[in-house]
């Protein structure tokens, strides 16, 4: 059961993680090109601007779950160092319990956002629905408890020291 589940979760933190790097690659190339249109030829294209917010805020998103799957994003380095080792799973709870809690928030929050900006429609892009941007933090949050599960039950820590 716990093979599985971590197998599905290093599934889900990598689809997380590509659909990321794609959105970074999105907001560079449309930034490249917001550049060229609006610089060189003079006719800038609105549009190009909010779907790079829009990228960008899924990017962040959707890297978050890689993040808490290697122990970046909570640290209690200095206290897990002194601690023994009964003391140090107890702190892998405690971190656990409160990210899941943090997270379950964002989720909860983030999908009534996503219903309530389904009224909205995008400046630029009149035709396409704010929930598509607001979106990000539920689908987000949802890839986080997969990699805040995954690092307590398989724990990554990345010393600065041994970091290279």
């Amino acid at each position: 059961m716990k093979e599985a589940f971590l197998k599905f979760e290093r599934w889900t933190t990598g689809a997380a993680m590509i659909a990321a790097c794609l959105m970074m690659v999105v907001a560079a190339s449309l930034g490249v090109f917001q550049i060229v249109t609006r610089f060189i030829l003079e006719q800038p294209a609105e549009w190009s601007e909010i779907l790079i917010r829009i990228s960008l805020i899924w990017m962040v998103f959707l890297g978050i779950p890689a993040a808490f799957r290697y122990g970046a994003m909570v640290s209690v380095d200095v206290l897990y160092r002194w601690s023994p080792p009964k003391l140090r799973r107890v702190l892998d709870w405690v971190v656990c319990i409160a990210a899941l809690t943090l997270i379950g928030i964002i989720i909860w929050w983030g999908w009534d956002y996503a219903q309530r900006g389904s009224v909205q429609s995008m400046a630029g892009l009149e035709s396409i629905s704010m929930f598509w941007a607001y979106l990000a933090m539920p689908v987000g949050g949802v890839f986080c408890v997969f990699g805040i599960v995954g690092n307590l039950l398989q724990p990554i820590r990345m010393e600065l020291e041994t970091a290279q």
